[in-house]
């Protein structure tokens, strides 16, 4: 056996989400039945980093698994990508000590967030972006954005289909830059780790802030209720990108 880490780039449009479910297409089952057809078994088991949603893509997702042969890195990056399909890219195949493992090695991930600004919804962007067709004042996000940043249990901001019962995170980086060029705004954020629907939440809260709907400092207070209802809303999964996972 060989231990394989794979870093991947896909389009979330046409896919359940990452895990693999019954009579659904998602990333891992195109994975498994890739890597089954490539070694001639029934089934390889593929760990992931993290679960994407349904709509939810990825510039850099991690995945790791043992292989019954013993492939050179490029050459099993070239025959997964022949079996991939067009909204899927092996962009690295790395051979890794077997303690490695994609999801339990990770020390932190990092995502971006695309909000689409126009009044009205872009046709060819539509799949690839939220939209906040509302005033926004970016100097009210920015200081909410430094409320962000820290360690704090981020109860309100977990969607209620979460299993993790410690909610507590720490958030390294968390920014917006504008982009006038394509009237978008752009988050990022960089944590420790990231809950159910967590960063679509806390996009969803500051573009509130940013319209001024809420109060700057808001989070200091829905980090104290631990309330997920007064978080209110969750920005579209269309925006949504895992950029990179570190270890």
């Amino acid at each position: 056996m060989t231990h394989y880490k794979l870093t991947l780039a896909y389009d979330g449009t046409k896919f359940a989400g990452y895990q693999i479910q019954p009579r659904q297409r998602t990333v891992q089952g195109v994975l498994e039945k890739a890597l089954g057809k490539m070694a001639k078994v029934d089934h390889i088991h593929v760990d992931g980093s993290g679960r994407t949603d349904s709509g939810v893509h990825a510039l850099g997702q991690v995945i790791s698994f043992d292989y019954p042969g013993n492939i050179p890195e490029r050459s099993m990056m070239l025959a997964m990508n022949s079996l991939m399909p067009l909204d899927v890219e092996i962009l690295k195949a790395e051979i890794v000590p077997a303690t490695f493992h994609a999801r339990y090695s990770a020390k932190g991930k990092r995502y971006v967030y695309r909000v689409a600004r126009g009044r009205f919804t872009d046709p060819f962007n539509r799949l690839y972006t939220g939209h906040y067709p509302y005033p926004l004042d970016l100097d009210r996000i920015q200081a909410a954005l430094k409320d962000v940043v820290g360690t704090h249990d981020f109860t309100s901001f977990a969607a209620s289909g979460g299993v993790i019962e410690d909610k507590v995170r720490t958030i390294y980086e968390a920014t917006v830059q504008d982009d006038p060029a394509h009237n978008e705004i752009r988050f990022e954020f960089y944590g420790n780790g990231f809950l159910y629907n967590m960063v679509r939440i806390l996009v969803a809260t500051l573009l509130e802030i940013g319209n001024g709907r809420r109060d700057v400092h808001d989070f200091q207070r829905l980090y104290q209720v631990k309330d997920r209802q007064q978080a209110r809303g969750t920005a579209p999964a269309s925006g949504l990108y895992l950029k990179e996972v570190y270890y």
